[in-house]
């Protein structure tokens, strides 16, 4: 198998490379999927518009459960009516971002056909997701879990869980997201608007749903649950009556363990918290609430589980634990910046991941992005700096590939540090130094909590604050021990700050996770470029390369 064992192998001198081949098993599991993707007509959701895309028949999609270093192949069957990509929220690609499933680095698998992924969770541990990344696909589903374990010869630091769950909360639209997504061209729905309902798991509401998601504690015994916020607008608060949480990962770090009674979660992200059942034999609520909207217009957009001990014998009680004031701006930045590095623990490698801190970094580069909407030829938009994103047929790694980008884009052509004068429409691509050092300002020029994420890499979130960024701002950073995550939270009219190192060459994805202000153009594509030819700094294209455009 050449492709595994290039990627199990490729930084191995010949010396120890019998060796590796003796133990490789240890250090580098193959892990195979094949997958139907088509559309459910049989879903609990077969009385709405809205068709369910599902893989396997199922949704959330299956696990994708790995340990560091392992590589995965995952074959796509496209059974759905229009082009279809899968990307992998969190994990780096590293040195290659062709397998990265986004619209600038892959040609679509077409109605009909299949295609395969083989990637590789290089370095990295954590919690994570995948779900579809083109045509608002996601608003019908097609998501599903990601986790990446220590290899065994790495301590976890905390004691192993009784048992681990995987919980996808997102929201939900009722009307078709064709729908939806032709309707967007209309200012009222792409730029107002929220969803019908939040569900977990794929899964109504308790007292809404016959089998509404539940999971099985023993008395005693202490559980592992990772959460992703799935969805495609709303931020939610986490919680779970009766129980506290420590919140112990986070998109692939460790976190100084901190115990909190609820967890806001933002759209694109996710942690890993341990929850002890500490609490008399009964029945509790898991519940996920929306920031941001009150809660007498929530309605349906309360979500619930059950926490169900063994040997209990009755149904949750209400009324739901209450959750802080969706509101309350100053209680979730106050939790963001309690959110911090595990500076000790070692996590994809035996030392602390701390050792690898900005304390003393220069940024080599500042992009100071503004995320706000636009009117462009009498169509409603979003932009960066009042460009916004023009998606091409050809990917725009492709392109670099055979003609150095010639006639597809054009380097550096927008500006990362100012707003436009002009909103305009682009193919909006700029160059990160690579080995360098980036500071991402994210400026939030909007009314509605946003979510950016960085393909490629992790970032460390030095910084939150109100109003305009400058400069003199820096002395405001956390760089002691800020945690690292690929998706950050922005508040409306705030700004945050994160630090990036760029020695992960290829054409990287940098976006909005909010489905809307994606799809209408709020993001860019960072282009971190090594002219070495030689793979060990970038990988050739894959065997299996589709060609477009």
């Amino acid at each position: 198998m050449a492709a595994s064992t290039n990627l199990c192998g490729q930084s191995l001198s010949w010396f120890v490379v019998f060796a590796v081949f003796m133990t490789r098993v240890a250090y580098c599991a193959e892990h195979f999927h094949s997958w139907n993707v088509e559309f459910d007509p049989d879903s609990a959701f077969s009385y709405l518009e809205q068709p369910v895309i599902t893989i396997n028949g199922m949704l959330p999609g299956p696990l994708i459960n790995m340990s560091t270093n392992d590589v995965a192949y995952v074959n796509v069957f496209n059974n759905l009516d229009e082009p279809l990509l899968f990307t992998w929220n969190g994990l780096q690609q590293r040195l290659n971002s062709w397998e990265d499933g986004v619209s600038g680095t892959n040609c679509p698998i077409r109605p009909g056909t299949n295609w395969t992924y083989v990637f590789q969770a290089k370095d990295q541990i954590g919690t994570f997701f995948y779900f579809p990344s083109l045509n608002f696909h996601k608003a019908a589903g097609g998501f599903g879990p990601i986790r990446v374990n220590n290899r065994k010869v790495i301590a976890v630091p905390f004691p192993t869980p009784e048992a681990e769950y995987d919980l996808l909360i997102g929201d939900w639209y009722n009307q078709s997201y064709k729908t939806i997504r032709s309707s967007l061209s209309d200012k009222r729905h792409a730029y107002d608007g929220k969803p019908d309902a939040l569900l977990m798991n794929g899964k109504l509401s308790y007292g809404v749903a016959e089998d509404p998601e539940t999971f099985n504690v023993t008395e005693g015994k202490t559980y592992r649950i990772r959460i992703s916020n799935v969805g495609n607008a709303l931020s939610f608060n986490f919680r779970i009556q009766g129980h506290r949480m420590v919140v112990v990962e986070t998109e692939g770090s460790y976190t100084a363990q901190i115990t909190v009674d609820s967890l806001d979660i933002h759209i694109g992200q996710s942690y890993s918290v341990l929850v002890t059942a500490d609490q008399a034999k009964a029945d509790y609520f898991i519940t996920a609430t929306p920031k941001l909207v009150s809660a007498e217009k929530s309605g349906e957009l309360v979500a619930l589980g059950v926490l169900h001990y063994k040997n209990s014998s009755g149904p949750p009680r209400y009324p739901i634990p209450p959750g802080p004031d969706p509101f309350d701006m100053g209680f979730s930045i106050r939790q963001a910046k309690s959110i911090r590095w595990n500076m000790t623990a070692g996590a994809a490698r035996p030392n602390p991941q701390g050792m690898f801190n900005v304390s003393r970094v220069t940024p080599n580069q500042t992009f100071v992005l503004h995320g706000s909407t636009a009117e462009i030829d009498g169509a409603p938009r979003y932009a960066v700096n009042n460009v916004s994103y023009h998606t091409l047929e050809t990917p725009l790694k492709l392109a670099d590939y055979l003609v150095n980008g010639s006639g597809v884009y054009q380097l550096n052509s927008y500006p990362v540090r100012s707003v436009n004068p002009v909103a305009e429409s682009g193919v909006f691509v700029a160059t990160g130094v690579h080995k360098g050092w980036i500071e991402l300002v994210f400026s939030n020029g909007l009314d509605v909590m946003d979510s950016w994420h960085l393909d490629g890499f992790g970032f460390y979130v030095v910084g939150f604050g109100n109003g305009t960024w400058t400069p003199r701002l820096r002395s405001t950073y956390n760089t002691h021990d800020p945690v690292v995550r690929s998706t950050v939270q922005v508040y409306p009219g705030k700004w945050t700050a994160v630090y990036a190192y760029l020695d992960n060459p290829g054409m990287w994805n940098l976006r909005s996770q909010h489905s809307k202000h994606r799809y209408l153009g709020q993001e860019l594509y960072v282009r971190v470029y090594d002219a070495d030819p030689d793979p060990a700094k970038e990988r050739p294209p894959p065997e299996n390369l589709l060609l477009c455009g």
